[in-house]
């Protein structure tokens, strides 16, 4: 069984682990309380793009590594976000309903964005093969999401509410092998194109974990100003510093068939998890020293 099965395989188990944590009313809360979404598609669809515009014109990246990062900023929030926000006691709800919105707003905002780009940059690299973006996979886009997050999500739900006892005991083993998964993911990322990650990693490596931190650090403030909650912080903050850059490898080699396009993405692919996972060190360790903290209190009265 080649990797491109065994990976996508991975992502929906960890996916389906997700939705054992996951009840209808947690999603029902994100439509009533709306206002870490609209951040957070805002942060998506805006923030990332202009950021990485930033930090193109900061590190003066020669335009193939310059398109490469853009086309990423361009595309929607990667799958494993709702993951990671799970780990980090987000708020996985949120999460997961801004990956399908944002993957759904992709459709119009990534050709636009991506095009505007190459009308920027595109004919010193491309020349008259940018007009290929027209080609734009939107049902492998729409398929991708649905069959890796939605269906596993929603059979998680169900085992949850068909099962409760037996998702009860099987959730904390569950949860393990998803964790565990998820690291091979990496590796699998990172083993499969560490010749691209290696030979470009100083060129472009610095200007990913710029783009990544200051995403993540500004989302996170975002909805820290308008007061919503530390969960819904985390929640947005992984969405907008997790892209599917996937859809930006699958655009340069297959659609564009320029593979030093893919270069950023490749290199963002491995670099992003160290924002992410820094994000869930905190994250888990904020509520272990209030507990603490609140334990000294009482036992001092």
């Amino acid at each position: 069984m080649s990797i491109d099965v065994l990976l996508p395989a991975a992502l929906a188990f960890i996916m389906f682990s997700v939705g054992l944590a996951l009840r209808t009313a947690d999603f029902r809360r994100v439509f009533v309380q709306p206002r870490a979404l609209l951040i957070g598609l805002a942060g998506q669809l805006v923030l990332v793009p202009l950021v990485a515009l930033a930090v193109v014109l900061a590190f003066d990246l020669p335009p193939a590594l310059a398109i490469g990062l853009m086309v990423l900023a361009a595309c929607p929030g990667g799958a494993s976000s709702g993951f990671l926000t799970h780990l980090a006691h987000g708020n996985a709800a949120l999460s997961l309903t801004l990956t399908v919105i944002s993957s759904l707003a992709a459709l119009l905002s990534f050709p636009l964005l991506v095009k505007l780009v190459l009308g920027w940059l595109g004919a010193s690299v491309l020349g008259e093969q940018s007009a290929l973006l027209t080609g734009l996979p939107v049902g492998k886009l729409i398929g991708s999401v649905l069959v890796v997050t939605t269906l596993p999500i929603v059979a998680g739900m169900l085992m949850r509410q068909r099962a409760p006892a037996l998702t009860v005991r099987a959730e904390r083993a569950i949860g393990r092998l998803a964790t565990l998964f998820f690291a091979a993911i990496v590796i699998a990322t990172f083993v499969s194109y560490q010749d691209t990650i290696l030979a470009n990693l100083l060129a472009v490596g610095p200007a990913t974990l710029v783009l990544n931190f200051v995403v993540m650090g500004i989302a996170y403030g975002l909805v820290a100003a308008a007061r919503g909650e530390r969960r819904d912080a985390v929640a947005v903050a992984m969405e907008c510093g997790l892209q599917n850059a996937g859809l930006a490898i699958f655009v340069a080699l297959v659609l564009l068939r320029q593979p030093e396009l893919a270069v950023a993405a490749v290199v963002y692919a491995l670099t992003m998890n160290f924002g992410a996972l820094g994000l869930v060190f905190i994250a888990r360790l904020r509520p272990a020293r209030g507990a603490l903290a609140q334990g000294l209190r009482q036992g001092l009265k």
